[in-house]
């Protein structure tokens, strides 16, 4: 505490001198302080430290140059440590996680399951309803995937084929949660499409309501839509009215604990995690907002690198294709026009080619002049 006194009353008496002065003072500091550093590399720091630290990054925007004790990613998770234990002491008096389902209640999921195997978790769920056993849906769809072990590797292969057949009209939305400098909880709402992995849609709120949602839907996705398909996963914000608002199109849920389904969305959270929110801590959610101008570059260098490479497996299997044997007419009739000229490269007059399409053209005409006429 006196140690931070101290600064204050340092930083108020640096009002009143002159520049050069200012400067002498400085350097002197600086050369001390690298002389204890060279002494003691690892100097111990107590919480008033890190909170001077944590406070001066929010009133100074040069204050990762003046650190030389610690890096500027220890003070960012210093912040994240803060964080965790603010909503740790807040949830002291409540016990952690879900209430456990009673034995009896599990046991006659599982007679029912093994006695019934085409029963889902609907029909489960209503018959334990008419037992008079208060037991919501997704609790009996999650422990009936835990008794499964592992998914369906057809429902699996389905899916997938489903992805990659349907990609360009498929758009997908979600939620990811960022904590701010003031211990708030910010959800950040996108909207991706599945064809580019563009991003259609981003906005960030504290408060995420359906009608909120809607209005970004919205904005997201105006009429005429192309898309067809909109996925999105079993988060209770999406209620009514947001299903309601997707029947113009076909609002598809993932199953319950399945990201994978969604793998579009869930790589993109990581990527932004990776790339922004990694470092930098958001003051509220306008400073927030506007780091998403950022998200944008990251997801054109992405479209980019996919389409090129799109390309490249494209370019690859036209190179080795083989030519059809059927259609070797216009090639046996330019045949003795390479062989009367050797050396000479077939161009097409229409169009000019590569380098890379002459070679390709000419090996497809010297192995049709081997299956026809014979080896040359």
């Amino acid at each position: 505490m006196v140690t931070l006194a101290c600064a204050v009353v340092a930083y108020l008496r640096s009002l009143f001198l002159p520049r050069h002065k200012l400067a002498l003072e400085a350097v002197a500091l600086r050369q001390q302080l690298a002389v204890f550093k060279r002494k003691q590399p690892w100097p111990k720091l107590d919480r008033l430290d890190r909170l001077f630290w944590i406070v001066l990054r929010r009133l100074w925007e040069g204050w990762s140059e003046a650190l030389i004790i610690v890096k500027p990613e220890t003070v960012v998770s210093w912040h994240r440590a803060g964080f965790q234990r603010f909503w740790r002491w807040r949830s002291q008096g409540r016990r952690p996680g879900q209430p456990q389902v009673n034995a009896q209640i599990r046991q006659l999921i599982r007679r029912m399951k093994a006695e019934n195997p085409t029963w889902g978790a609907p029909r489960i769920h209503g018959e334990l309803l008419q037992l008079g056993c208060e037991i919501s849906e997704p609790t009996v769809s999650r422990y009936l995937h835990n008794l499964n072990g592992c998914r369906d590797e057809g429902q699996a292969k389905r899916w997938l084929a489903f992805l990659n057949n349907h990609r360009e009209v498929i758009a997908a939305f979600d939620f990811f949660t960022v904590p701010s400098l003031t211990f708030r909880t910010l959800y950040c709402f996108f909207v991706i499409e599945h064809g580019r992995r563009r991003i259609l849609h981003f906005n960030v709120t504290e408060h995420p309501a359906s009608d909120w949602i809607v209005q970004q839907l919205r904005e997201a996705l105006p009429l005429p839509c192309p898309y067809r398909y909109v996925l999105f996963d079993r988060d209770t914000k999406f209620g009514g009215d947001v299903v309601e608002f997707l029947q113009a199109m076909k609002p598809i849920r993932t199953s319950v604990r399945s990201p994978w389904q969604n793998g579009v969305a869930e790589r993109w959270v990581g990527s932004v995690r990776r790339e922004v929110l990694d470092h930098v801590i958001p003051v509220n959610d306008q400073h927030l907002r506007r780091l998403g101008a950022n998200i944008s570059p990251i997801t054109r260098k992405t479209a980019r690198t996919s389409a090129w490479r799109r390309q490249r497996r494209r370019a690859g299997r036209l190179s080795h294709a083989r030519p059809n044997h059927a259609n070797l007419g216009p090639c046996l009739a330019s045949a003795v026009f390479i062989i009367g000229t050797p050396g000479r490269q077939l161009r097409d007059r229409s169009r000019p080619r590569s380098d890379h399409s002459h070679g390709r053209m000419n090996a497809y005409i010297e192995l049709s002049i081997a299956i026809h006429l014979g080896p040359i």
